[in-house]
């Protein structure tokens, strides 16, 4: 397969907002002030909303993750603006036009109409059915619509990404805009558009359109339930409830309408760069301000906080004292006095397994043990052929080396405490055991997912990049490369503990589980668990959403390179090296869904813990496999290596 230079530029020229030297100082401040506003503002939401039991609840939920996207969206854009003012460089590369156009800003843009959707669905709900608020709109619910509506605008985003990449540009690379706007790039290619336009169009009526109609369908309703309220005094607490999510919703579209308004308008293309000021930065400024003021739940957050840390300032002025022989001294400065306080109130935890039938426990020890000592073997017989073939010490191997290292530990982190509990008819984990394998299987579980993308990062360069690959993946950036993937799974099991070892366990000490799942526990809790549900999901969507859509990004290039290959057995040739991470690919997340799904379904909390058996255990025990049968190069190595004499 030749080589292909799809865009026959190296970067692209991104003309701002004015090209006036003297306004540039103006422009500068300008933007420095609205986006340092916009991301205190909701940090400070966020942070109102975590802090305050009175604010967890769904309305509030939904908000900080609104905030969140908002944090997103503006920064997509913004800090590049910044910079490029700051540098007077107005360049920016090819593949960061494609990040920021595609993996940031649609991405957080969709995630903010798919939450406002949301958000008019929780306040239709309230209003509505306000006896069955509580019941309709639970946790897991809740937690629901954020996934979805993440994994959705991760589509959207993946999409325009697709089409974008498509492209092919000559001469022109100037951008008439401070960021990489889609319909500016398309005017900007010289092959033929047409049809990536009429796909921009379907992709905007279904990401757009069918969200603006859940909230006007949504409104629709609410408005016809107010009606039907007969004092004027209820009407207006009616309202008053979603009057900050209208007053959100309207500015939100309104903006984005006007900048389509003024772009069709207008034959200047500077008037819609102009325009798109209003939605791209002022929305997400705003939308803070609209809550806090609208809000007495908020600003009374608010004022508990700002009070908290004024106490604290003041406390960290005084000075401690402890009387010693009835004299007092001057021990230290500090912010609080506090006592300690135990935050668990159990020691010990009660793990249930996955069947409690004494007939078939001995069962149950045969399999687990047999699927044990199958994966240590498997992955070890691999890491030893790897090592030792010289033939084999190239990135892709180096990467699957360390792949079945991980799922060593993956498995090591869970099946012989099972097989232990079976073993002495013992049950019970200690409550710092328990934290310490929910770190260890969160550790191993992320480096998995990493791994599993950094791999195919390898594919895309070995395919579409052949000529570069030996100077692009060399052994400094593979050793980075895990390095770095190390220490991002080291923070996720460290945020994972730190969460769990603030919660506050009551009486039911019993985990329908064959290990310390972090979801398990949190359901344990008697304490307020809100919080640390948003947390939870707001880690898995960074940790496991990124390394997916860079997966998705990864394989459409590929999918787009070997699709131009002339020959069929080129193309199959071309598909064979990536094959056998595509299958661990769709295993590992396959397997991760499916429990996911059968958790979300099945009322039962053991059915989980049966399915969670397919990706804890059974997908590193088949990674060896898959690779050995589907590879001369492992076989050959292991052939090798059992030949060799004693």
């Amino acid at each position: 397969m030749e080589p292909q230079n799809l865009t026959s530029v190296p970067e692209f020229l991104l003309l701002g907002l004015f090209q006036d030297p003297e306004l540039q100082p103006i422009l500068f401040g300008l933007f420095l002030s609205m986006y340092l506003i916009s991301v205190a503002g909701n940090l400070l939401i966020i942070l109102a909303v975590t802090s305050d039991p009175h604010l967890h609840s769904p309305m509030y939920f939904f908000l900080s993750s609104l905030s969140l996207a908002d944090i997103g969206f503006i920064s997509t854009t913004v800090p590049k603006m910044l910079v490029n003012i700051q540098t007077q460089s107005k360049s920016i590369t090819y593949g960061g036009c494609l990040i920021q156009v595609s993996f940031f800003f649609n991405l957080f843009g969709c995630l903010d109409n798919l939450l406002l959707t949301v958000m008019s669905y929780d306040r239709f709900v309230a209003l509505c059915h306000p006896l069955h608020y509580t019941v309709i709109m639970n946790p897991r619910l809740c937690g629901l619509l954020v996934l979805v509506s993440f994994f959705i605008s991760l589509l959207d985003s993946q999409l325009n990404l697709s089409m974008v990449s498509q492209l092919t540009f000559c001469t022109d690379v100037e951008i008439c805009h401070f960021f990489c706007d889609p319909p500016q790039i398309f005017n900007l290619a010289c092959s033929d558009t047409s049809i990536n336009i009429i796909l921009v169009y379907c992709i905007g009526a279904i990401f757009a359109g069918v969200p603006v109609s859940g909230i006007l369908l949504s409104y629709t309703r609410i408005a016809s339930s107010i009606l039907r309220v007969s004092s004027s005094r209820g009407k207006y607490k009616a309202f008053s409830t979603c009057g900050s999510h209208l007053s959100v919703v309207c500015l939100f579209y309104g903006t984005g309408l006007g900048v389509y308004l003024s772009s069709a308008v207008s034959s200047s293309p500077r008037k819609g760069t102009v325009a798109s000021v209003m939605y791209t930065v002022a929305t997400p400024m705003l939308n803070p301000f609209i809550y806090s003021l609208r809000s007495r739940e908020i600003n009374r957050a608010l004022q508990r906080i700002l009070s908290r840390t004024l106490d604290h300032c003041n406390e960290s002025q005084l000075p401690c004292y402890q009387l010693h022989n009835g004299k007092a001294y001057v021990i230290r400065r500090c912010l609080c006095n506090m006592d300690p306080q135990n935050l668990t109130h159990v020691s010990k935890f009660l793990l249930l397994g996955l069947s409690e039938d004494p007939g078939l426990q001995p069962l149950l020890f045969g399999m687990f043990l047999s699927m044990y000592l199958v994966t240590v073997l498997g992955n070890l017989l691999f890491i030893l052929a790897i090592s030792s073939d010289l033939h084999l010490h190239t990135p892709m191997y180096f990467f699957l080396s360390n792949l079945s290292l991980a799922d060593i530990g993956f498995t090591s982190a869970t099946i012989p405490k099972v097989l232990m509990d079976i073993h002495t008819h013992h049950r019970i984990i200690s409550y710092v055991n328990c934290l310490l394998q929910l770190s260890f299987f969160s550790f191993f579980g992320c480096m998995d997912n990493l791994l599993l993308t950094v791999m195919a990062y390898d594919r895309y360069v070995a395919i579409c990049h052949p000529l570069h690959y030996p100077v692009i993946m060399n052994p400094n950036l593979c050793g980075l490369l895990v390095l770095v993937s190390f220490f991002l799974s080291l923070l996720d099991s460290q945020l994972h503990c730190l969460m769990v070892s603030q919660l506050t366990f009551c009486m039911k000490v019993e985990i329908p589980h064959f290990f310390c799942d972090p979801s398990q526990l949190i359901n344990l809790a008697c304490s307020d668990t809100i919080t640390k549900n948003i947390l939870v999901y707001f880690i898995g969507a960074i940790f496991a959403g990124a390394p997916v859509s860079a997966i998705l990004f990864s394989y459409t290039r590929i999918v787009s390179s070997i699709l131009r290959v002339p020959s069929l057995g080129g193309k199959y040739k071309a598909f064979s090296t990536c094959g056998s991470h595509l299958l661990i690919v769709c295993l590992f997340y396959g397997t991760g869904i499916g429990v996911y799904l059968s958790s979300a379904a099945s009322p039962s909390l053991r059915s989980g813990a049966r399915a969670s058996v397919m990706y804890s255990i059974v997908t590193p025990m088949l990674n060896p496999f898959i690779y050995s049968l589907r590879n001369r190069d492992i076989k050959r190595a292991l052939q090798r290596l059992l030949s060799r004499p004693a």
